[in-house]
């Protein structure tokens, strides 16, 4: 049987973890869409890891008590590659696209990108905080359908020229761009040794400028190109990740 998953932060479990709390939110999901009730079993993830098998005890207008019978495997292991996407902005439903599918994929760290050919532009801080809710919300509901116990990160939108300069320590930074760059076979050696970190960048619809470019060359970032195919921009964030997955995770 499928599990019926719920989210709840690390602090809403009972100091002697036995007993669980879910919100208004996972409650009304709990009782007004999947119609469960008392003793029906549940399972509950606390995105940083951890789930844990156990029995809905009492189901209140605002909250759910779930009492806890054991601690579980996640029905999908954490991918051992700490892959992080860097994405130029896109409009609307383009970006939430690559937020649901970078979940599913086992991504760690995804981090939009402000680039001067993004197809949006953050106006102000309200704007940026309304965004993030909405893909961590996005990130939570597709953590529930495939598995994962451990949240996506999503970052604050960054501005280009800041971003390309963050300094790193032993990871691998692959900027992808139609024109100019090497396979990723050479970018990532032709062994099949495993890398602590990842950091692909993918950008826009309208690519990258030049300045942009030799700013992330100077800065020792490695530039990659995908061959002659013509990609959507969410279609190469999805190729990117699947590929490195691929070469340097546990997608096999």
């Amino acid at each position: 049987m499928t599990r019926r998953r719920f989210y709840t932060p690390p602090g809403a479990f009972a100091p002697d973890a036995k007993s669980v709390t879910l919100s208004a939110e996972e409650t009304r999901h709990l009782r007004d869409v999947l119609r469960l009730k008392s003793g029906d079993e549940v399972y509950v993830f606390d995105g940083a890891g951890r789930e844990v098998r156990g029995q809905i005890q009492s189901v209140m207008r605002d909250s759910t008590e779930v009492s806890v019978a054991d601690e579980v495997e996640p029905a999908r292991p954490e991918s051992p590659l700490n892959l992080t996407l860097a994405m130029a902005l896109l409009k609307g439903e383009k970006f939430d696209l690559v937020v649901q599918k970078m979940t599913e994929l086992g991504v760690a760290r995804v981090i939009p990108v402000i680039s001067a050919r993004a197809d949006v532009k953050i106006r102000s801080d309200v704007d940026a905080e309304r965004k993030l809710i909405r893909w961590r919300r996005i990130t939570l509901e597709a953590s529930k359908q495939c598995g994962r116990a451990r949240l996506m990160d999503i970052e604050n939108p960054t501005a280009f020229h800041d971003f390309v300069e963050w300094p790193t320590v032993d990871e691998l930074r692959l900027m992808f761009s139609e024109l100019g760059g090497t396979s990723l076979a050479a970018a990532v050696g032709e062994t099949n040794q495993k890398s602590d970190g990842v950091t692909a960048l993918v950008g826009s619809e309208g690519g990258w400028t030049n300045e942009e470019i030799d700013q992330a060359r100077d800065a020792g970032w490695k530039i990659v190109t995908l061959g002659g195919r013509i990609l959507r921009a969410e279609t190469a964030a999805i190729a990117v990740s699947a590929l490195l997955q691929h070469r340097l995770g546990d997608l096999k």
